[in-house]
Parts: C-alpha cells; structure tokens; sequence
C-alpha cells in the first residue's frame, strides 16, 4: 500500500497541473469564444461539461463547497451558450496553449512524455465507486497530445481527490461554507477576506462561524481552537490517504521517476501563478 505521505507530496506536484484552468488566461479566452462573458460560467461549464447537462441540485451536491443557490445562477443556464462537448473541448485547448506557454521546451522532452504516460497510468487507474466527479472524467478519452495528456491526468487525479476530501469533510461533519473558514482560519487568514467566500454578506459567513464556535471549532478569540485545528488535520491525513489508491499501480522507480520528472514542471507553473 502507498504511504499517504506520498499522496501528499503528489498532489503538491500534481495541483499545479490541475489548477490550470483558473490561474492562466489562456482557459478563459477559449471559454469567451464560445461566448461566454464572465468568469464563472467558464468555470461551472468547464469543470461540470463532463456530467452533461444535469440539474443545479446535482453539480451542487457532487461541487459540495459553494453556497446554496450560487451553482443555480450558472447551471443550466451555461448549456444556452455551449454543449457540454464544446465546453470540453475549448477548456482543453485553453489549458494546452497555457502550459506550452509556461513550459516551454519541456513539453518537447522524453521526460515530460514519461510524466504524461506515468500520469496517465495513475490517473485512469482508480475504482470509481464513491467518486463520483473522477468517475465523470473518466468516461472522456484520453487525448493524444502529449500536453493534453498531462492536463488530462492532472484533471483526473485532481477530481480523484477532491470526491475524497468531500467525504473526509463529511466524515467530520464540516459543511460547504465551514471547509472554507476550516481553511482559511488554518491559514491564519480571518475567514471574511478568504476568497471563495469573501463575497458572501457578512451575516452568512457570520453565522457559520457561530455554528463552529458553539461545536468548539472556533474559540472566542474568532480563530481555530485546538479541537478545531484538530479536525483539520483529521480531513487532511483522511483525504491523503484516500488518495493513495491510484498510485498504487506504479512500481517505486515509477513513482520516483514520475515525481523527479513533475517536480521542475510544478516549479515553474507555481512560478507563474497570480497569487
């Protein structure tokens, strides 16, 4: 069994890859193309394209971590601009003209076509019981482009995950909006300036923070007590090991050779980020 240790260390080298579509421009300006005109249609009809044209409730559910009502102003109403197929296809073309943009040459060399291929491996590897938004992504096919191929495992391992930490979150009882404050607050960061939930009026995050601090999560002081920061360190050793199981298909010099080969790819892509 893989130790959940590495599961960690995959997801620091795997995220930059997987994050493509929201920290370049060139996944945005495709999504425009189509016709789009702000933000977060591109995003709602790029990352639920894969679940076709099912209801809100759905992408809601399976998204988790977004206010009641906020997946309902984008879902359905994204599919009278594009298809899901469409969708699929410009964010996949956006995030290749990205990454060639930020990687330049590597994309050329044996070793990242061995990172694609390991990737690949790994990403396709995975029982889909449980995970329901890997599972979705699994029923596209796999590009033949070596950079595709990338973005295309990253997105895998990347949803792979995320169903886990969904269930972890579950496990520990935290909601939509406390997976937010859990976070922010474990940053050090006050919960009202973090970005997935600054826009939200302050009575709303307000009263989430009252529900954690009555569960003890939160101390008087507005940050996590020591039960609070507790928890987070449960979902997170929970969602690592949870996310071991795609890696297990690979051999240990595999697994050595595919982290020796993601980890200058990870460097420059954290190097172009925004934030």
């Amino acid at each position: 069994m893989v130790d959940p240790s590495i599961a960690r260390r995959m997801f620091e080298l795997v995220e930059p890859i997987g994050v493509i579509p929201y920290s370049a421009d060139e996944p945005n300006e495709a999504m425009f193309a189509l016709g789009f005109t702000n933000y977060w249609d591109t995003y709602f009809a790029g990352r639920a394209a894969p679940l076709g044209r099912v209801p809100a409730a759905v992408v809601d559910a399976l998204f988790y971590n977004f206010a009641p009502g906020e997946v309902a102003r984008h879902i359905p109403k994204v599919w009278d601009t594009t298809t899901p197929e469409a969708a699929i296809a410009a964010r996949q073309v956006g995030c290749v003209n990205a990454l060639r943009r930020i990687l330049g040459d590597r994309v050329d060399t044996p070793a990242f076509a061995r990172a694609a291929d390991l990737l690949i491996k790994a990403g396709t590897s995975a029982p889909v019981e449980g995970r329901p938004m890997y599972a979705a992504l699994l029923t596209l096919p796999i590009p033949e482009e070596v950079v595709a191929r990338l973005f295309h495992a990253a997105s895998l391992l990347r949803e792979h995950r995320g169903d886990g930490h969904i269930a972890a979150l579950m496990t520990e009882g935290i909601g939509r909006l406390e997976a937010h404050v859990l976070l922010a607050l474990a940053m050090d960061m006050p919960a009202e300036k973090f970005g997935r939930i600054h826009h939200l009026p302050k009575t709303q995050i307000a009263a989430v923070i009252d529900g954690m601090r009555g569960r003890g999560l939160i101390g008087d002081d507005g940050w996590l007590t020591e039960s609070g920061r507790a928890v987070k360190q449960r979902v997170e050793a929970l969602t690592d090991e949870l996310a071991t199981t795609p890696y297990e298909i690979l051999e240990t010099d595999e697994l050595d050779e595919l982290m020796r080969n993601l980890e200058p790819l990870a460097a420059l892509l954290l190097a172009a980020q925004p934030w």
